[in-house]
């Protein structure tokens, strides 16, 4: 087979994609990549075809960095990127995706994906890291978790995954027309296979999803030969393993106050630190809290006592994978999601809201993943997802959907 994947994000949108990719190359398919070229780092290390697609989600999302923005600043920042880049999307896909055999899409690129895919006449597959299938079983991952009444929980999805395509359903079809000449769309498209990087461990599988939704497990990147910093490797070996903080592509944040608070929370233990695309001032950081750069998060969880982070998919899969305690600092989107999973699994206290931070609940969260007993729950659930294969799940998944008649 031969796959264009497609999708268009933060590197945590990215990065589970290339190992797919990888994943897919290892089983004898041909695939190719497209995505934010900022985001490709971890594709060309494994040796994946890309391509960078129109846009620059850095520099989109620069100016809510440097005016200490809000998150509706951020959000607006890519629902901005995704409309003003719909036609130069669906041109780079069309083009790239001539002699394929499917379109893979997921993240801002999937509507005019799923446009290329109906344009060539090849089947589409959609590919995520938040379940948007609708379901009684939970409420949309965009919605805070307590805010939905149980009886409604399939309605908002319903009514989350309408909004999105109301938000970008006059560009997309503006890109159908002048490219591939298509009718414009008028509902969304729910008949297409949706394949989950999410680990069933961590989130069942509900009970009425159709035979087109399935959890794969988590989507990681191949262990790979990679050896610390002299620095890194004394500190790690200098005492007893460190609380790591890291909160990804977050951007939009009171950086000086989360510091400030984090720093007071930690009360002068060891810790590991690393800014992402955060813009934080990491001159201010005490002597206790060391500075790293992109590190592989399977090799470094294990080496940690604990993981505060923003609550994405791919974090608080990565950190309970681990088999470490996690501290969720939430700033918007699935991320309140996310840490609500975590806490109904036992590895988690409470989020600590991101555009709130308080040293005391921070405080109040280490302590809590500190105890013996949620240090062993986090083991055994680490153990239980070690014994998921996401990337062999999904690949087996494509082939017998490739293997049906279109």
């Amino acid at each position: 087979m031969k796959l264009a994947v497609v999708t268009y994000g933060t590197e945590g949108d990215t990065r589970p994609l290339a190992a797919l990719c990888r994943a897919l190359m290892d089983a004898g398919h041909e695939a190719r990549l497209l995505a934010d070229a900022a985001t490709l780092g971890s594709a060309n290390a494994l040796g994946v075809p890309t391509t960078a697609m129109a846009g620059d989600i850095k520099g989109a999302l620069q100016p809510v960095v440097e005016q200490g923005g809000r998150f509706t600043g951020t959000a607006s920042a890519l629902a901005r990127i995704a409309n003003v880049n719909a036609e130069a999307w669906l041109r780079q896909i069309v083009a790239t995706a001539q002699d394929c055999d499917a379109i893979i899409v997921a993240g801002l690129a999937a509507f005019v994906g799923l446009s290329a895919a109906e344009y060539l006449g090849v089947k589409a597959i959609g590919a995520g890291m938040i379940p948007i299938t609708p379901t009684a079983a939970f409420p949309s991952p965009f919605l805070p978790p307590r805010m939905v009444p149980r009886l409604l929980n399939r309605a908002s999805h319903q009514f989350v995954n309408g909004l999105l395509w109301r938000a970008f359903r006059k560009t997309t079809n503006e890109a159908r027309s002048v490219v591939c000449n298509l009718p414009a769309r008028k509902n969304l498209w729910t008949e297409h296979p949706m394949l989950y990087g999410v680990s069933p461990s961590l989130l069942p599988t509900p009970h009425d999803w159709p035979v087109n939704a399935r959890l794969c497990g988590q989507w990681s990147l191949p262990s790979q030969a990679w050896s610390p910093s002299q620095s890194l490797g004394d500190f790690l070996a200098s005492g007893e393993p460190p609380i790591y903080i890291g909160f990804g592509s977050m951007a939009g944040f009171d950086r000086p106050r989360m510091l400030k608070e984090i720093v007071n929370a930690i009360a002068g233990r060891r810790a590991l630190f690393q800014p992402g695309w955060s813009g934080v001032n990491t001159a201010e950081l005490p002597e206790n809290i060391f500075e790293i750069g992109e590190t592989p998060h399977d090799w470094l969880f294990p080496r940690t006592s604990m993981v505060i982070h923003h609550g994405g998919s791919g974090t608080a899969h990565s950190a309970t994978r681990a088999g470490v305690p996690s501290v969720v600092v939430p700033f918007a989107g699935d991320q309140f999601f996310w840490a609500d999973r975590l806490r109904q699994a036992g590895v988690t206290a409470a989020a600590v809201s991101g555009k709130h931070p308080d040293a005391v609940k921070i405080a109040d969260a280490i302590a809590f993943a500190k105890t013996e007993t949620v240090r062993l729950r986090a083991r055994a659930l680490g153990e239980k997802m070690h014994a998921e294969d996401g990337l062999v799940d999904a690949v087996s998944a494509i082939e017998r959907i490739m293997s049906v008649e279109k």
